[in-house]
């Protein structure tokens, strides 16, 4: 078997205080004095099931602990430039990192000045990691829409500075979708892509209203789209990616094990998947863990796992000049042979 972590790719699905090393947030929280729960300790990685509030809510507890260890400007620089080495030894030429500048403006200054830290942080990692970074700003569902409005002007602010599109994460049981209908046309006018999440803990009809009410170029999981004809066929004819992240999906409990997880039937229907790590921090798995995991469990080639590769570089906002670098790397990979 060829190695995964040579093969070419893309990282469309990263979050960023979960892009955080373990052994960095230990260190940083002993520094600060923060007392980290055992499920972040002893019994890292922990274990989580979110198909229930309480089960999102110890999430989501444990998320903003970690983020509580982010105290300064090299924080935040050591977490992308981390992240980006990481990256790059999966295989990864270029990662799409998203953030809610929301969560972090009270200690670095506001959101302007925490957006400009981060972007700053991606460039001297991108020369660092020989990696391509894009940045995307993410609102917040569980928030009111009008700051999702004030983080999509921020966004829009930055087009064409390092972020590349404007996203929406969070519990997808929580909230009103249509209701952030106007933040997303906001980024969509100043040239940015639409990448909010749906479909994992929700059903397929949250991928339609994706689709049709926020203009979704890619999904974050939309798995559950698989679950309703009519929407996948929707996905198909919107040519909207979906980022699919199988460790995550059967640690949130969303399947039970990774051979549930519908990536043969979306790619039989049509539909181009980028594989994520979403939260390596808390699942405990990386990006190139994702490919070994459909290698294993769903006995996935190499030539479907160039095939995934290759999706996943243009689903990506990276420069065309470094897709088709990539996309030679990939043919390049498998015209390896097997073992060498």
């Amino acid at each position: 078997m060829r190695p995964i972590s040579t093969l070419p790719k893309a990282h469309l699905h990263l979050h960023f205080t979960g892009s955080m090393r373990h052994s960095t947030l230990v260190e940083l929280a002993e520094r600060e004095g923060i007392r980290l729960p055992g499920a972040l300790v002893e019994n890292w990685p922990p274990k989580l099931v979110a198909t229930d509030e309480k089960g999102w809510f110890r999430f989501q507890r444990l998320y903003d602990i970690a983020r509580s260890v982010l105290r300064t400007d090299d924080d935040i620089r050591r977490l992308v430039a981390e992240a980006a080495m990481d990256d790059h030894a999966d295989g990864s030429v270029w990662t799409e990192i998203q953030v809610d500048p929301s969560g972090y403006a009270t200690t670095f200054g506001g959101i302007t000045a925490f957006t400009d830290l981060v972007l700053d942080a991606a460039r001297e990692a991108e020369r660092a990691a020989d990696i391509g970074i894009g940045v995307i700003i993410a609102a917040n569902r569980t928030k009111h829409p009008l700051d999702a409005r004030t983080l999509a002007r921020l966004a829009a602010q930055y087009a064409g500075r390092g972020v590349i599109g404007f996203g929406l994460s969070n519990d997808e049981r929580r909230g009103v979708t249509d209701d952030f209908q106007r933040a997303f046309a906001i980024a969509k006018r100043a040239g940015l892509a639409s990448m909010p999440h749906g479909g994992e803990l929700r059903g397929p009809a949250n991928v339609e209203t994706c689709l049709n009410h926020l203009g979704a170029d890619r999904i974050g999981h939309g798995v559950r789209s698989v679950e309703d004809p009519a929407v996948l066929e929707l996905v198909v004819r919107n040519q909207a990616a979906l980022e699919v992240c199988p460790v995550s999906n059967v640690s949130l409990g969303v399947y039970d094990a990774y051979e549930e997880v519908p990536v043969r039937p979306l790619l039989d229907a049509g539909v181009a998947i980028a594989l994520g790590a979403d939260d390596p921090l808390l699942f405990g798995s990386r990006l190139a863990d994702q490919y070994t995991v459909l290698r294993v469990a769903q006995e996935f080639t190499d030539a479907e796992l160039a095939d995934l590769a290759r999706m996943s570089l243009r689903a990506s906002y990276a420069p065309s000049s470094l897709v088709k670098r990539a996309l030679d790397g990939v043919d390049e990979w498998l015209a390896t042979p097997d073992g060498g």
